[in-house]
């Protein structure tokens, strides 16, 4: 591979994920470099032939993107499979429910069109850190690559096997009526049906996939997205509201009244329901609780 012919941003490595504006500080080789680059960690942090499981979110450019990266991850010597269409939270799930060695995520979550990027896992349950993107950018810049013969594999199916699987376990007992807002990304092909599979009767606002985002960018912290929000769950007189992110692993909350209930708010409501079934839990915050 001729190194001129490679773009990559090196700042595009973040501390948990990595993002670049596409094709202006990566290009498909340089995907395909990342690729290497994280099936040869992956191999040192795990076995030959690791099992690696991809996704994408719903961009015009994510499908590309992961076949780069996928050619990549194979060059390395992973075998790899793809769940299609997904959030990040159901790639995750993917490395329990298939027992993987790793996860790659293409997507650049609540970015504006035109951002592309990978979230990566290697042990189940948690994304890269600091030392282990610091690892990444410099396999990948340095080219410290392993080859080796992968393979590839399309899971089909498992939208539904995921979607099944938070249905089956959790049935709320009141009826609630909640307005569902996606910004036209892909929590729209989800949780609406998630919701409504749970016992939720669900109002749909632009959950409809559209990867120009015509109204707002699917971001739950954009007023915009916000107010759109809490003028549906007024409008129909619902008793919540809630605002997915581009990739479905973040959600802003709105009350009956309209108002936003802030996320360490709703952090003690799950910490409250999950303390009495993990005795002896212990729950994390970060700086910008308020001290609840």
């Amino acid at each position: 591979m001729n190194s001129k012919d490679i773009n990559i941003n090196k700042n595009g490595f973040r501390e948990y994920d990595a993002r670049w504006l596409y094709p202006k500080d990566i290009n498909l080789e340089g995907i395909k470099n990342l690729g290497i680059g994280l099936g040869t960690q992956i191999t040192n942090r795990t076995k030959k032939n690791p099992r690696v499981i991809v996704g994408h979110d719903y961009r015009s450019y994510s499908e590309e993107i992961k076949k780069s990266l996928t050619e990549g991850l194979m060059l390395a010597g992973c075998q790899v499979e793809d769940v299609g269409l997904s959030l990040s939270p159901m790639v995750y799930f993917a490395q329990f429910e298939l027992n993987a060695d790793g996860v790659a995520m293409v997507t650049a979550s609540h970015n504006e069109n035109g951002w592309t990027g990978v979230k990566m896992g290697i042990e189940k349950g948690l994304t890269h850190a600091p030392e282990e993107m610091n690892e990444l950018k410099d396999i990948v810049l340095n080219q410290k690559f392993k080859f080796d013969k992968g393979s590839y594999k399309e899971i089909k199916g498992f939208k539904e096997i995921y979607i099944n699987n938070l249905i089956s376990k959790n049935k709320i007992q009141k009826k609630i009526k909640a307005v569902v807002a996606c910004g036209n990304g892909t929590a729209g092909v989800f949780a609406p049906q998630i919701l409504r599979g749970i016992g939720c009767e669900v109002v749909e606002l632009d959950c409809n996939l559209d990867f120009t985002f015509p109204k707002y960018n699917p971001n739950p912290e954009d007023l915009e997205m916000l107010h759109a929000i809490a003028k549906a769950v007024k409008d129909n007189n619902a008793d919540v509201g809630f605002g997915f992110d581009g990739d479905g692993d973040r959600v802003g909350v709105i009350d009956n009244k309209g108002e936003e209930i802030f996320s360490d708010k709703i952090g003690l409501l799950i910490a409250r329901n999950l303390a009495p079934k993990y005795k002896g839990s212990k729950f994390i915050v970060d700086v910008k609780s308020t001290g609840l």
